[in-house]
């Protein structure tokens, strides 16, 4: 699984500066264009983080090894496409490069077959902005984390925050979700779970944007590298969302930039979260999307259908209910556990 680009500000006091004798420059011309050192502002200097890496090919569900690789006969290919929710479109498309690319190099085992598929799938897959921006140095990085109730959006908040506690970053949770009890108790348990501080409403049905400002303000003052913010997943009233997580977007913005807004989806619902996204993109400001449960489900041709239809990179993979179940998306391993190859 590729590696999170994470960057924090270098530890200044950590790397105290050796004096060293200034260099002896004997033109007159050059000391009279030399700028004063005072005039010279020097950016902070940031250092990479190396995070875990994981590999979790094997955790994607093959939807294609049980059907007949045959270059004279791929209509059942197609119907798998479909069956995977990769959409008509977008199956007949594959199927038909699928063809011109076996042709083109003499394909025809079900090995160079499969080869060609997996290749084809990484390509389309594949995105430059596939990775979390924590790479500005503007620190805490914000995280707000969007989606409908029970498609895995604590879990997917405990299992990111784990995984940079790993990775020695210092991380804050904010729940957010003050309308449901429920939801604090479990993000709650979660940030025991991660190393994790966390900051909770004061009282049942606190408005969700003190407890993000609180939250802010506590990750600033703690030296958090990150914080995360829980929020309400309630669609059945669009307009009251978009008021709430805007208001939730100007409270932090006042203090701190988003990084990364995440929608989190269910991808065993299948074209249903295709609908969430579209309904979230609208209100949200999406910048991201993290797709849990894909260990169990015959529908990964979502990731597809939702970087295809709406634009929106795929950055985070859920394959198991383990806190360690959880990784970066990757196009080529997803394409490789996704076809079966070998």
């Amino acid at each position: 699984m590729a590696g999170l680009k994470f960057w924090r500000k270098k530890d200044q006091a950590a790397d105290q500066a050796v004096a060293v004798e200034p260099e002896v420059i004997e033109s007159k011309e050059v000391l009279e264009t030399q700028i004063p050192v005072a005039d010279v502002i020097t950016p902070q200097e940031l250092v990479k983080v190396e995070l875990p890496k994981r590999n979790l090919s094997k955790g994607f569900k093959a939807v294609f090894s049980r059907i007949k690789f045959d270059v004279e006969n791929l209509e059942e290919l197609e119907d798998v496409l479909i069956q995977a929710d990769f959409g008509v479109t977008a199956s007949e498309t594959i199927v038909s490069e699928v063809k011109a690319m076996a042709k083109k190099s003499g394909a025809k085992t079900e090995s160079e077959l499969k080869g060609i598929l997996t290749e084809l799938l990484t390509q389309k897959l594949s995105r430059t902005d596939a990775s979390l921006n924590l790479d500005s140095g503007t620190q805490p990085y914000v995280i707000l984390v969007v989606g409908v109730n029970g498609a895995g959006k604590t879990t997917t908040i405990g299992k990111l925050a784990n995984y940079l506690v790993e990775g020695g970053a210092k991380v804050t949770l904010g729940a957010a979700d003050t309308f449901r009890a429920a939801a604090v108790e479990q993000l709650e348990t979660w940030a025991s779970r991660s190393g994790s501080e966390i900051v909770k409403p004061v009282s049942e049905g606190q408005d969700p944007a003190a407890v993000a400002y609180e939250t802010v303000e506590r990750a600033i003052a703690n030296g958090s590298d990150v914080l995360i913010i829980d929020t309400a997943g309630r669609l059945q009233n669009k307009q009251g969302l978009m008021d709430e997580l805007g208001k939730i977007r100007r409270v932090i913005e006042k203090q701190l930039p988003i990084s990364e807004v995440l929608l989190v989806l269910d991808s065993t619902t299948g074209q249903n979260a295709m609908t969430q996204a579209k309904a979230f993109t609208e209100v949200a400001s999406v910048t991201g999307i993290a797709l849990t449960k894909l260990d169990g489900s015959a529908k990964g041709g979502i990731v597809y259908a939702i970087q295809d239809q709406l634009n929106i990179p795929v950055k985070l993979v859920g394959v198991g209910e383990g806190i360690n179940d959880f990784g970066f998306f990757d196009a080529k391993e997803f394409a490789i556990g996704l076809v079966g190859e070998n």
